[in-house]
């Protein structure tokens, strides 16, 4: 078998029991009721159905995807006008954006993703202290 090493872009939908991913250049689809478990059930589908072709996929190919809605949807915590304000966008438009009223170019998609990136960086660097 031979590597692959072209990305295959999977669509995350969020579901009742989990999540949901699927791609709509091939026909592969899976579910996982978390995040991990549905990045391991993709890379089981995408190598069975590029087995005959006798392509290996590896987690690396694997590009997700999930819109704006979605995403703010199932991690509630992110709070849009905290965020706004975080990366100097309008909170109005960034709701907008949330809401599926509008849709983000490209740049302003990548102010975003790197806000949202940096308040992860922030928060596994703090350590709580208990008493």
């Amino acid at each position: 078998m031979k590597t692959t090493k072209k990305k295959i872009k999977l669509i995350v939908e969020k579901t009742k029991n989990g999540f949901s991913a699927y791609s709509e250049e091939f026909p592969v689809f899976t579910t996982g009721s978390s995040i991990a478990q549905l990045t391991e059930n993709a890379l089981e589908a995408c190598n069975l159905y590029f087995e005959e072709q006798g392509i290996l996929v590896s987690v690396d190919n694997l590009k997700f995807e999930i819109d704006f809605h979605q995403f703010f949807q199932y991690y509630r915590v992110i709070n849009s006008k905290f965020l706004a304000e975080k990366i100097g966008m309008n909170p109005t438009l960034l709701s907008q954006y949330v809401q599926g009223h509008k849709k983000p170019s490209v740049t302003q998609t990548e102010k975003i993703l790197d806000g949202i990136q940096q308040i992860g960086r922030e928060l596994s660097e703090i350590n709580l202290i208990y008493r």
